[in-house]
């Protein structure tokens, strides 16, 4: 598999995209966008890069959820490229509605669909267990203090996320975190734990 985190507008409040291919560019591997961006900025870069000879440069898009930072370019890369839609809430956009548990083929990897409400309703993290990759979205997994309030739902996802042996997170701000990655995820829900919960 590979990962090649997209630059977003500098211009604009965005989100970061990263492209998934196969290691190889097989016509098997689906090429896969995972989050867009609030414009079309992604799109110049995405013509320059490697995809596979015979085979469309994004062949599926996954939304991880659907606020403008991440989804308001999509317009614009459906008519670029005609890929499949996923996300977890129903758009004029989406395709087809995902939900926790799913299994999803990105490049040459599966990847299990995490339901993660908490930043939004609507929000998923994508795990890979072969190569121990989380694509998280903007759900918080770095929480470093008690205090203030999470949904039930929030922690109930954030327990599984806690159970799966992630050695590095894309999120959809910051830099990857390669480091300490399972301790920083199981001090943020002994942090959230005792934080007040509502259902």
């Amino acid at each position: 598999m590979k990962i090649i985190c997209l630059e977003s507008n500098p211009q604009i409040y965005s989100c970061r995209s990263y492209l998934v291919l196969g290691s190889w560019n097989r016509l098997e591997d689906i090429n896969t966008l995972v989050d867009i961006g609030a414009d079309g900025y992604i799109i110049k870069q995405i013509s320059k890069t490697s995809t596979g000879v015979g085979k469309r440069p994004v062949e599926q898009v996954i939304i991880t959820h659907g606020h403008f930072d991440h989804a308001g370019g999509l317009g614009q890369v459906k008519e670029a490229y005609k890929p499949m839609v996923y996300a977890n809430a129903r758009s004029e956009e989406a395709d087809r509605i995902i939900s926790d548990g799913e299994i999803i083929r990105m490049g040459d990897r599966d990847f299990e669909v995490i339901y993660s409400p908490g930043h939004s309703n609507d929000s998923i993290c994508l795990y890979c267990p072969q190569d121990k990759v989380l694509f998280s979205g903007d759900t918080p997994l770095q929480i470093r203090t008690p205090g203030g309030s999470y949904s039930a739902g929030f922690v109930k996802s954030l327990e599984k996320i806690a159970s799966r042996d992630i050695r590095v997170i894309y999120s959809g701000h910051d830099q990857p975190i390669t480091e300490n990655v399972g301790e920083m995820i199981r001090y943020t829900l002994v942090n959230v734990n005792k934080s007040k919960i509502v259902s």
